[in-house]
């Protein structure tokens, strides 16, 4: 008996997965079409072809999805960061991963408007304890990129400074201000790669 009961629970928390990836599918596209900042769980719903009120048995409310999305695109960043800095070898590690990340990041905007989703009360709900376990992981690619193990709390301090620049960078790149100031990513990614590589 205890197997039956056993193999329903997975088939329905197989099926609860399957169709909250579905939801995110529908989520993406909207926001691909439309922007992440103009996602609503009306046009998720009708995306995903449901009745807005059945999102709400996967999402509490909108900001969790835009985090569930964000932690997404922070494992996809994480993947492609460390692809890049393989690739790189040696030397040019931690510039090879901020590149994917800068280019990832100009063509994505749900790290952005999943910033106004984050509650003060961090690590308050599972999309949020998500979204900060990934991106933990992303600043561990940049650590390791960089050849600097943030076994401390002043290593800690300049990777997420390495993530702060980057994403700044991106979001410069991405509204063209920093052609407008005259400096190419490339550029910066090669200063900031000089002087945090150890």
């Amino acid at each position: 008996m205890t197997d039956v009961v056993e193999q329903r629970l997975l088939r329905r928390a197989q099926a609860h997965a399957a169709t909250r990836g579905g939801i995110l599918d529908a989520a993406r596209r909207v926001a691909a079409r439309d922007g992440a900042r103009e996602l609503s769980l009306r046009g998720v719903a009708a995306e995903a072809g449901f009745a807005p009120a059945a999102l709400y048995g996967y999402f509490a409310n909108m900001d969790e999805l835009l985090l569930a999305l964000a932690a997404d695109d922070l494992a996809t960043l994480s993947r492609a960061m460390r692809d890049a800095a393989a690739h790189a070898g040696g030397k040019g590690r931690l510039g090879a991963a901020a590149t994917a990340a800068v280019l990832l990041l100009r063509e994505t905007e749900t790290l952005a408007a999943a910033s106004g989703a984050l509650s003060s009360a961090a690590g308050t709900g599972e999309s949020e304890r998500l979204f900060n376990g990934r991106l933990i992981a992303a600043l561990k690619v940049l650590s390791d990129a960089a050849g600097n193990p943030a076994d401390n709390r002043e290593r800690q301090c300049d990777v997420v400074l390495v993530a702060a620049a980057v994403a700044g960078l991106a979001l410069l790149a991405r509204s063209g201000r920093l052609e407008a100031l005259g400096f190419s990513a490339n550029e910066i990614l090669a200063r900031l790669d000089q002087r945090f590589t150890n």
